[in-house]
């Protein structure tokens, strides 16, 4: 397997972050070996969180403001396992179709107006990819100083962990400094592998936008420009002649084959990622409800609302992430027919080639009428309207929530 390169902002910081999580190319055995290991920790730091939450949620029963604050909890630690799991199940194809975005979207051949593209598709990237980074860092980082404020003035016996183990005698040394750096390590990759799943993803659905939109830009100019280059070399083609059109159905053919490519390479997004994206959305929904809950009752700590501050804007941001770059699949996949016919393919005179160029647009119009799409296993496609919904529900989650939070206070 090849190793991915390349000079891009958000596929070079992905990449690094999917290195550290241990789910990425090798170039020899020995590296293997390293992403091998790094996996291993990487599922051992996932599976430590899952055994330090399960306890937690045991000897927190009846407590509603800490069950609350473990369940946010565990839905965070456990999305992240989940979604190495299918893609270790799906390895060599998400391998293939890194490799597939290196040769043929990254260092294709392009014109101008097909680099500027490229080059939004990067820049969007980018925006996203630097936000999602900045809300989970952020939120990493406010678990690790909410128990170090917390501890100031504190005896030794008082000190408080990140997350309690509910284990006597871990706030004294040296037992409370190891367990603070195995949770803080267990922590850390627990957020590489929250977010650097989905920034791909959100890379590989945006790349593959901006390929639709080259075709569609391709199928509209190409025998303008074909016509034009011809006239420049001297040769008096007129698009009424038949060598005008054997050599626009030629190149019609080009453009169909890339949009069999594209069609091939989202149905594989879709099968690899469909299980994934059914997760993100039921367990967004109640991210967004629970974090919500924590940011806005002002009877927890200002600390605890800080941290939930960060993990509410990463979950806002990680899914409009996500929904974005599937909406952007299916509106370009789409707008295909209309590029096709908006061209001079319609005004080919009426030879062989001709009429086989109709026939093939009319095809190309009838299978662009289905637009490419990421599903969440078959129930429904992602799209913004995926979005809305999801807050809905959100919301409604939160209204209960409320209610029951009052009930119990009083």
């Amino acid at each position: 397997m090849s190793v991915f390169r390349s000079d891009d902002l958000s596929i070079g910081l992905t990449s690094i972050f999917m290195k550290l999580v241990g789910l990425w190319m090798a170039s020899d055995r020995a590296e293997q070996r390293v992403r091998d290991y790094t996996l291993s920790y990487t599922l051992i730091a996932i599976l430590f969180a899952v055994w330090v939450q399960g306890r937690s949620i045991y000897y927190s029963w009846g407590d509603f403001s800490a069950c609350l604050f473990t369940v946010c909890n565990i839905l965070s630690v456990g999305i992240p396992f989940f979604k190495i799991l299918v893609l270790l199940a799906h390895k060599k194809d998400f391998f293939r179709l890194i490799v597939y975005i290196q040769r043929k979207f990254l260092h294709g051949e392009y014109d101008e107006y097909e680099k500027q593209v490229v080059m939004d598709c990067k820049r969007k990237c980018a925006f996203f990819v630097c936000l999602l980074i900045f809300s989970t860092k952020g939120t990493i980082i406010c678990y690790i100083i909410n128990p170090l404020m917390a501890n100031i003035g504190k005896n030794e016996s008082d000190r408080i962990l990140p997350f309690d183990m509910w284990i006597d005698s871990l706030s004294l040394s040296p037992y409370y400094e190891v367990t603070f750096v195995l949770q803080v390590l267990s922590l850390y990759h627990i957020g590489l592998s929250y977010f650097c799943f989905d920034n791909f993803l959100c890379i590989m659905n945006l790349h593959a936008a901006s390929q639709f939109r080259i075709l569609q830009y391709r199928m509209a100019r190409t025998p303008d420009m074909m016509d034009k280059v011809e006239r420049e070399k001297g040769q008096k083609l007129t698009t009424s002649s038949s060598s005008f059109a054997k050599k626009s159905y030629a190149i019609f053919k080009e453009h169909i084959r890339q949009h069999q490519v594209l069609i091939a390479y989202c149905d594989k997004l879709e099968e690899i990622f469909n299980l994934i994206a059914l997760g993100q959305v039921l367990t967004f929904s109640l991210l967004i409800c629970l974090d919500g809950y924590q940011v806005l009752t002002p009877e927890f700590p200002t600390r605890r609302r800080l941290i939930f501050t960060f993990h509410l804007t990463g979950a806002l941001c990680q899914l409009l992430m996500f929904t974005y770059s599937c909406d952007c699949i299916v509106r370009e996949s789409t707008s295909v027919a209309l590029a096709a016919y908006s061209g001079p393919w319609p005004l080919l005179p009426m030879t062989k080639s001709g009429r086989m160029v109709r026939k093939d647009l009319t095809l190309v119009i009838i299978r662009s009428g289905v637009p490419c799409r990421l599903t969440a296993r078959g129930f429904f496609i992602v799209s913004l309207e995926t979005y809305t919904r999801v807050l809905s529900t959100a919301v409604s989650y939160f209204t209960l929530l409320n209610q029951n939070g009052q009930s119990v206070d009083t």
